[in-house]
């Protein structure tokens, strides 16, 4: 019997998810052939099959060259692509593969040969088939590794490509509300096979035993609907807090007394909440350091040190503070907090031998 979680994805409803990219010239599709990006082919054709105009569509397949049936899969998703009207392009990573961490690899290469393949298309958005399934699994990863609330938002419908230096790729999961059962069933009914990765079951990787737990989960209450449902509440809440940021940051920030420095009023910035603070000192150490985000955990032990120092301040001890992180300075010193590229870091001669008799020197 069909529920509304496991019926198939209605025209109506296709319209509705590619609704907001009628404009763009070109669409990618990333697409393994697995049962998700199969559909999300598939209905991205009818939708575009229905208008009179809109944007060409191509999809793309990545062989990793990890599995032997990779090629035949991408030649099955090629031969579909003709049916419904799209070009098609198998892409494969080449050189060799990490014996650890191989997921990751495996999903940083696909992103840029994605990436790729979007300029040579003129687009600037790639479309993945990523699930409600997927969405709350991610959340699950999350918790498992102590994310705050933005990592616990997981995924966004619209986000940055993962891995594009130059930040004009956009990455959409117009699927991201839709259980991955409603997929199946969409393909089923239109008698439309799909390749099975055994690698999404290979407990040997955390998403896939994660998976496996959902169904014992889901017999407690908290199924993919709930997870999902909370990552919908704390991005509402996340973007609550990044607005609150903005406003301490236009209300804090100071003239710096060096170019590309970052300068804030210290009293205020002490008054601030917890969560603003933590966040607001964060996102200066990410544009003026040169290593990117900074780790949650580092930043919360730096904002501790920080919190310490203007504590002793006020009971009239010693109030400076100085402390790198992620490539940046952050200094306190009278009533401002600066925070600034931290400068090179000079080689540093290595040896190993005794005395008078020094193996070659290294660099670190």
């Amino acid at each position: 019997m069909r529920t509304a979680e496991t019926s198939p994805v209605s025209a109506t409803e296709a319209k509705s998810l590619f609704s907001d990219l009628e404009p763009f010239p070109a669409l990618v599709l990333a697409v393994s052939g697995g049962p998700d990006s199969t559909a999300l082919m598939v209905l991205a054709a009818r939708w575009r099959k229905a208008r009179k105009s809109g944007p060409a569509l191509f999809a793309v397949t990545v062989d990793h060259g990890l599995r032997k049936e990779a090629k035949r899969e991408a030649a099955n998703v090629g031969r579909l692509a003709r049916k419904l009207g799209i070009a098609h392009r198998t892409l494969r990573w080449t050189g060799a593969k990490p014996k650890t961490g191989l997921q990751e690899a495996a999903r940083a290469a696909r992103y840029h040969l994605l990436a790729g393949a979007a300029r040579q298309a003129n687009t600037s958005h790639v479309l993945t088939a990523h699930t409600r399934d997927d969405q709350a699994e991610t959340v699950l990863i999350r918790m498992s590794r102590g994310s705050g609330v933005s990592g616990l938002a997981a995924m966004a419908r619209i986000s940055a490509l993962p891995g594009d230096g130059e930040g004009q790729i956009k990455l959409v999961r117009p699927l991201l509300d839709i259980p991955k059962a409603r997929l199946v069933a969409t393909l089923r009914a239109a008698k439309i096979p799909f390749a099975d990765d055994p690698s999404n079951r290979d407990p040997r990787f955390t998403r896939a035993r994660l998976r496996g737990l959902m169904g014992e989960l889901a017999r407690e209450g908290l199924d993919a609907r709930r997870l999902a449902l909370l990552a919908r509440r704390l991005k509402r809440a996340d973007m609550a807090i990044e607005a609150a940021i903005d406003r301490a940051a236009a209300e804090l920030t100071l003239s710096p007394a060096m170019p590309g420095a970052i300068a804030f009023d210290a009293a205020g910035y002490a008054r601030l909440p917890a969560e603003i603070a933590l966040r607001l000192i964060g996102r200066a150490l990410a544009k003026a350091g040169d290593e990117g985000p900074v780790e949650l955990a580092k930043l919360e032990t730096l904002k501790a040190a920080l919190d310490a120092a203007q504590n002793a301040g006020q009971k009239g001890g010693n109030a400076r503070f100085r402390r790198s992180l992620a490539g940046a300075i952050v200094t306190l010193a009278g009533r401002q907090i600066t925070v600034e590229r931290a400068p090179p870091r000079r080689g540093k001669a290595l040896t190993t031998g005794r005395r008078g008799n020094a193996k070659p020197a290294k660099s670190r």
